[in-house]
């Protein structure tokens, strides 16, 4: 579990787990929480159980079928699944409720998990001042240029000023390799984010570059008008403590969650 110093209000609980700690084997150990990954369904639904427990959770956290988009779900549509007690006593596996097609959520209802999984993506959790409305977004550099932050901010009732984001472990400005195309994407909705990118060298990698997805994301918080900005600044493919789809390909998946309390 990453540990953070960040302020966050008190009516907001926020967690982003790494990779250990779950009962999943290699390659995906130990803490993996991808149903489609290729891991056995029994150990995620266990280790989901067990991250469950560990925070403490009345509701089942609601998972998505994650397809690097812009859709945003609203958990007052979707239906609560609670947890029993005695099975997260146990450690037990939790149920394996119907995915929802979506690369973010936000709910103002307390006690409702907002969750999205990564292995190397950028995870952003957002919510305001208040303590009264959140969200988490999945963000991939298509989600993110097609504006996944943006459909995200328009759920919140509150001004984008009036919000905080906390970003999570992703891949790192060192690491992130990315053609030209992904380059133009960017600069064609801001031409700032020429900033995140470094050109390699045009003799041996022509027309590639270094992406600061971080970097972009921050761009884009910023322009929305949210300054309150908070980053793990962890290199997935870098830390041997996350799970990392670029550097292992077969691999498990992370989680980043965030609910209001009451």
């Amino acid at each position: 579990m990453l540990f953070h110093d960040w302020p966050v209000p008190d009516n907001v609980a926020i967690a982003m787990t790494d990779r250990h700690g779950g009962v999943s084997l290699t390659p995906y150990d130990s803490l993996n929480l991808g149903l489609h990954v290729g891991d056995a369904s029994q150990q995620v639904l266990a280790n989901r159980g067990i991250l469950a427990k560990r925070l403490g959770l009345a509701t089942e956290p609601v998972w998505l079928e994650q397809v690097h988009g812009t859709h945003v779900i609203d958990l007052a549509d979707i239906k609560s699944v609670e947890l029993a007690p005695e099975a997260l006593a146990q450690q037990a596996s939790i149920s394996v409720s119907h995915p929802h097609i979506a690369d973010a959520s936000y709910t103002n209802l307390a006690g409702r998990v907002c969750v999205v999984m990564t292995a190397d993506c950028l995870p952003v959790l957002l919510c305001n001042k208040q303590g009264t409305e959140v969200a988490a977004a999945h963000a991939g550099w298509r989600g993110l240029c097609d504006g996944v932050i943006e459909a995200s901010v328009a759920k919140f009732s509150s001004k984008p000023s009036e919000l905080i984001a906390y970003l999570g472990p992703a891949i790192g400005p060192k690491t992130f390799e990315v053609g030209a195309e992904v380059r133009a994407a960017f600069m064609a909705t801001d031409p700032n984010a020429a900033n995140c990118f470094v050109a390699q060298c045009q003799a041996t990698k022509p027309n590639k570059y270094l992406a600061n997805i971080i970097g972009l994301a921050k761009l884009r918080l910023n322009k929305l008008g949210i300054t309150q900005v908070y980053s793990a600044d962890i290199c997935t493919v870098s830390s041997p403590d996350y799970f990392s789809y670029r550097r292992d390909h077969i691999t498990g998946r992370m989680a980043s969650l965030i609910w209001l309390k009451s």
